[in-house]
């Protein structure tokens, strides 16, 4: 991993760790879970929304990037607050507003009602994320990437059942009875409540100027995790939203196996989270870098150049592979600054995300337009032979 320096950082956050240290990353792996189950309703609710509310495309298309800049965009805020503040209480507030606004989304109205509760929704999952990844990690000696691993696995399976989850609601229950799926979010939500008061903030929080200062000193290495990130998520992010409406129209696959491909592909980022993570700790987050940059690309272009089963397995490892780095770039972040925990992991997972989501997603349908899914997807395979070459430049 890297070396921090150590001249600008404040006293780093400590957590009063529960009786058993692994009840607290249990206890925020399950609100990561859950908060991220959230995140990925709306995709499943729309088709309901625009025919309940006679939603053109584009009013569809401004709930979905209000829904980004909300819950990614803003995550930099709330680290920014955290690092701040004292035990802010945005770990377990974050899945009660995620559950309530999003899983109310069936009972609005209108249509302003329904930015609202998209924006809402959104402030609840922003304000999780980086305090719930800066706690999963205080206090941890050694394994670092393997309880991270953990942290963000459990968020990406959340994402990739959500869709799943809120279609069978709707189809059980109605559209007006959404708000039934807000019943897990509450129920985490007490939960968090209850067990992370024994978790809370012991250190004094630093000022503005000494976080800045902080965060100046060792910007090079910080910008290079940084926009590995970004590359990495232009395909994580453009193949989530795409990738069902690509093999529904361009390969002829049914809606319910595009939206089942979706869904394993997900599955299987999750495991390679999980299983980078691991690696890191035993080969170092740069060479699980290169190693997921350079490993991924020959399976990606499998996917795309093959058909029926074979085109799917490239799909599915590419992914796992690609996604082997989703822990290793926070660990090696937080490792940077230690003391800026909340707002560096925020800059690593959500700001980035959701950088690339507002730019690529409608860039590929523009060029989509003039051109084929096909083929912009495609081209997007060269964005992890970027990120190898620039990961060549990290400290050893």
């Amino acid at each position: 991993m890297l070396s921090a320096p150590r001249t600008l950082e404040s006293s780093p956050v400590v957590a009063r760790m529960p009786t058993n240290p692994v009840t607290l990353v249990l206890l925020l792996s399950l609100g990561h879970f859950i908060v991220d189950l959230y995140s990925g309703a709306l995709g499943a609710l729309q088709p309901w929304l625009v025919q309940r509310h006679g939603l053109s495309l584009t009013q569809a298309g401004v709930l979905g990037g209000l829904l980004v800049f909300s819950s990614s965009v803003m995550q930099p805020v709330y680290g920014f607050l955290c690092d701040r503040w004292r035990n802010p209480p945005f770990a377990w507030l974050g899945p009660l507003m995620a559950a309530v606004f999003i899983s109310g989304l069936g009972l609005a109205p209108g249509y302003g009602a329904l930015l609202a509760g998209v924006c809402l929704g959104g402030v609840g999952i922003a304000a999780f994320h980086p305090q719930g990844s800066s706690m999963v990690t205080s206090g941890v000696e050694g394994r670092r990437g393997r309880v991270m691993a953990i942290f963000v696995s459990a968020g990406t399976l959340g994402f990739a059942l959500g869709p799943a989850c809120f279609s069978t609601v709707v189809s059980a229950w109605g559209l007006e009875r959404t708000w039934r799926a807000a019943m897990p979010g509450v129920a985490a939500s007490a939960l968090l409540a209850w067990g992370l008061r024994r978790a809370a903030c012991a250190h004094r929080p630093s000022p503005g100027a000494r976080q800045f200062g902080a965060l100046v000193s060792v910007w090079k290495p910080l910008a290079i995790l940084y926009l590995l990130v970004f590359l990495r998520s232009v395909i994580q992010i453009s193949y989530a939203q795409l990738l069902p409406l690509y093999l529904h129209r361009e390969r002829g696959y049914s809606i319910q196996a595009a939206s089942y491909t979706l869904t394993a592909y997900l599955l299987f980022g999750a495991l390679g989270g999980f299983l980078g993570g691991h690696l890191a700790d035993r080969l170092g987050g740069r060479r699980v870098i290169l190693l997921s940059m350079a490993g991924s690309v020959p399976w990606l272009a499998l996917f795309f150049t093959a058909d029926g089963p074979l085109a799917i397995a490239g799909l599915l490892l590419g992914g796992l592979i690609l996604l082997f780095t989703i822990p290793v770039n926070v660990v090696m972040a937080q490792e940077l600054i230690p003391s800026q925990a909340g707002t560096v992991s925020a800059l690593m997972m959500g700001f980035a995300w959701g950088l690339a989501g507002l730019i690529f997603i409608p860039l590929t349908g523009v060029l989509a337009d003039h051109f084929s899914m096909h083929s912009v997807l495609a081209a997007w395979t060269a964005f992890p032979v970027l990120g190898f070459l620039l990961a060549l430049r990290l400290p050893r």
